[in-house]
């Protein structure tokens, strides 16, 4: 208890907030690793996911493979990476980005195709018998319809990213995971208790904010006069 309260007093003081290696700093270091790797696990299950919901095409295949990713161990997976590539000590960047977006793809494909899958095939049938194209009923129908499914993929693909970027911190990024690591380094086990806190708050912060845009999301039913 005596670690928390501690804890509560190192987040209240103002001189832990300010410098490079303040808490300011750190919390827009981690958002930044967050918004890269989610940027980058996008530009990845976007269209795979809208090829795979639109067409139904491998879906099984895809969803397991993506599945199977959830599994790999973050930290574990992190040392390989900064090991094994060539460029993994200079540049720990690329590897830490990999790490993450090997994590973030599956919930954000499983979302997308998720989202297709909630939209009602009568729907769609009755477009295409309309004379609606595919690129019609993809960008009239099915986004629309599914955005709200899809918002939530991406929202569980984005907190999972954030919270994980704390390993970063031990290859010698920065982030919030710097709390933890040089807190143990040196039995500060307030701010590492610190750190765990900041991060759960960031990720509640985030949450709250896609949940918000995931209601915003949803269809308006007009009302009859």
């Amino acid at each position: 208890m005596q670690f928390l309260i501690d804890a509560l007093r190192y987040l209240a003081d103002p001189s832990n907030w300010s410098g490079p290696a303040g808490l300011g700093a750190r919390i827009t270091q981690h958002l930044g690793y967050t918004a890269l790797a989610v940027l980058a696990t996008a530009l990845i299950a976007v269209p795979l996911g809208m090829w795979v919901g639109h067409t139904k095409c491998g879906a099984p295949v895809v969803l397991a493979a993506a599945g199977a990713l959830r599994a790999l161990p973050a930290l574990g997976m992190l040392t390989f990476l900064a090991v094994a590539l060539p460029f993994g000590v200079t540049a720990p960047l690329i590897p830490a980005v990999i790490t993450l977006v090997l994590l973030g793809v599956a919930p954000m494909v499983a979302g997308i195709v998720a989202g297709f899958d909630s939209v009602d095939s009568q729907v769609v049938l009755s477009a295409r018998a309309a004379g609606y194209s595919e690129r019609d009923i993809l960008t009239r129908v099915e986004l629309p319809l599914g955005a709200p499914v899809m918002i939530g993929g991406l929202r569980s693909a984005v907190v999972q990213i954030l919270a994980t970027a704390t390993v970063l911190a031990f290859i010698g990024l920065g982030g919030l995971g710097r709390l933890l690591i040089d807190g143990l380094a040196v039995q500060d086990y307030p701010r590492m208790v610190a750190g765990a806190l900041a991060v759960t708050a960031v990720a509640l912060v985030v949450d709250v904010v896609l949940a918000a845009a995931q209601r915003a999301a949803r269809p308006k039913l007009s009302s009859r006069s």
